[in-house]
């Protein structure tokens, strides 16, 4: 009889290779998936939506080449934003001409801008007019003194930015243009009265007569009125002249240099570069400081920060320039404790 095998099946090697076929055909079909998925994902970067790159309205009172616009541009730069890569701008200037702001900002806020900057009471007002929904990073003298935002931890609207607090620091320059001309008992004051109040006034009164110096205060609105100021200034013999802070005279400096110079009357300036530029004494917050602050304010939004959550900056780094220059032609010396406060002295 023949023996019965068991049922466990005995393989040749014919058997072995079909196993081994039909395994290598299910890996390259899994091949193929795979190959298929690869396929369909996109082949590069570039065939991908591309980012949004910021548009960042910028409104100025002054002209193109004021020397600050470079101050301005740096600042930008400084805080890493590079013109076409990772930001556009559209810039706007005034030329001087208040008249022309409502125009330019309503031409800004049709572009549809992430973001507007500008520099000013009178021209943040002038934005504010024209929209209340685009975030406003603004510099002032006084962002909450002047109305534009509630307070400087919250500010509640569409406005943040840089509040330099003019007030204070124009109290501080009176008592050392007094220090500089200790003779000096009637001062003229340079107002833009867009932007000096009624409050301010009365600081810098109570100021003046703790000083024994007498103040008269000449309102400026437009750079032709200057002539006609300086004029009453002179009538009314005034020894020295305090520049208040205010966007509207930093625009007009180079006449108010000029005419100070005619006039011979030794003046402090809000800002170090109006010593560069031949005034007698800059004294407050370094300019470029408050733009890289400002510009620090627009990255934050940029990035979704709320402005009416977004606390209000200061500054914090001042400087005192004396130009020595200046002071020779005016034949002023200029005491050496002020000299030993200074910052920078140009010769």
């Amino acid at each position: 009889m023949t023996p019965r095998l068991s049922g466990r099946r005995i393989c040749g090697k014919h058997s072995i290779h079909r196993r081994w076929w039909s395994a290598w055909q299910r890996v390259a079909r899994s091949g193929l998936v795979l190959l298929a998925a690869l396929l369909a994902m996109p082949h590069s970067t570039e065939s991908q939506t591309p980012a949004k790159v910021a548009l960042v309205g910028i409104l100025r009172l002054q002209h193109a080449d004021d020397p600050t616009h470079e101050l301005i541009r740096q600042a930008f730069r400084d805080t890493g934003y590079v013109e076409g890569q990772n930001i556009r701008t559209e810039w706007r200037y005034a030329e001087g001409r208040t008249e022309r702001l409502a125009a330019l900002a309503t031409e800004l806020v049709s572009l549809k801008p992430d973001a507007i900057v500008t520099f000013g009471g009178p021209l943040i007002r002038t934005v504010r007019r024209a929209t209340s929904t685009i975030p406003l990073i603004a510099m002032a003298d006084d962002l909450v003194r002047e109305g534009h935002i509630a307070s400087l931890a919250r500010p509640g609207g569409n406005v943040t930015g840089v509040s330099i607090f003019g007030p204070e620091l124009d109290v501080k320059r009176l008592e050392f243009l007094k220090q500089v001309v200790p003779e000096a008992v009637r001062v003229a004051v340079l107002a833009d009265p867009d932007v000096t109040d009624a409050a301010h006034v009365n600081q810098l009164r109570l100021a003046a007569q703790g000083l024994a110096v007498q103040i008269n205060i000449f309102e400026v609105r437009r750079e032709e009125e200057l002539a006609r100021v300086f004029e009453r200034a002179r009538a009314w013999r005034a020894q020295a002249v305090n520049v208040l802070a205010s966007n509207n005279l930093n625009t007009f400096r180079r006449t108010i240099i000029d005419l100070a110079a005619k006039a011979r009357l030794p003046a402090i300036y809000q800002w170090d570069q109006s010593a560069r530029d031949g005034g007698l004494i800059g004294y407050g917050p370094t300019l470029i400081a408050p733009y890289r602050t400002a510009f620090l304010q627009l990255g934050k939004i940029l990035s979704g920060a709320d402005p009416a959550m977004l606390p209000a900056a200061r500054p914090t780094e001042f400087k005192i320039v004396v130009n020595m220059k200046t002071a020779r032609a005016l034949r002023l010396a200029v005491p050496s404790s002020v000299l030993a406060r200074a910052d920078e002295i140009i010769e």
